[in-house]
């Protein structure tokens, strides 16, 4: 774990998995077996849509982080939610693996050239999301510190 705490700091982390999700924001409109993107089918937002609160997590850890500030129940709120939406991204890893995994059932029907490629890529994309958000709750309970409410009087740090 420390070797992958070296390879990954904090810093490399964040920018990891800014381009990660920015990548997959892209790749949720693109249909591997016709190789073209969809932008009015409503089920390619929802990934988007859950990003957005992934996003919000890492402004307010890095915040939290710069200020050096302890947690509060916002936040604790907020990676509440995170844990949801990870569960959304194994999903989508599974999913990802699962549609490749049907190149052989199909190897006989016109597949694109990009189907490998691009499937292999997006499972790849998804792996790494799920670790480095792994690692993100890592280094918040590192960094951060744990979530002990019963210490402070409950002040609201965000008012």
């Amino acid at each position: 774990m420390k070797s992958i705490l070296r390879i990954f700091t904090l810093k490399r982390t964040f920018i990891l998995s800014i381009v990660v999700l920015a990548f997959l924001i892209i790749f949720s409109f693109y249909g591997p077996y016709t190789s073209k993107f969809y932008f009015f089918k409503p089920a390619n937002y929802i990934f988007p849509i859950l990003s957005v609160g992934h996003f919000i997590f890492l402004y307010v850890l890095w915040f939290k982080i710069k200020e050096d500030e302890m947690t509060d129940p916002q936040m604790r709120n907020l990676e509440y939610v995170l844990y949801g939406i990870f569960l959304v991204y194994i999903y989508k890893a599974f999913e990802s693996i699962y549609i490749l995994s049907t190149y052989w059932d199909y190897e006989y029907y016109v597949l694109p050239g990009a189907f490998l490629p691009i499937g292999i890529l997006i499972m790849v994309l998804y792996l790494i999301l799920i670790g480095t958000t792994l690692l993100l709750f890592k280094y918040r309970k590192h960094r951060v510190g744990a979530y002990k409410f019963d210490d402070m009087n409950h002040i609201d740090s965000w008012e």
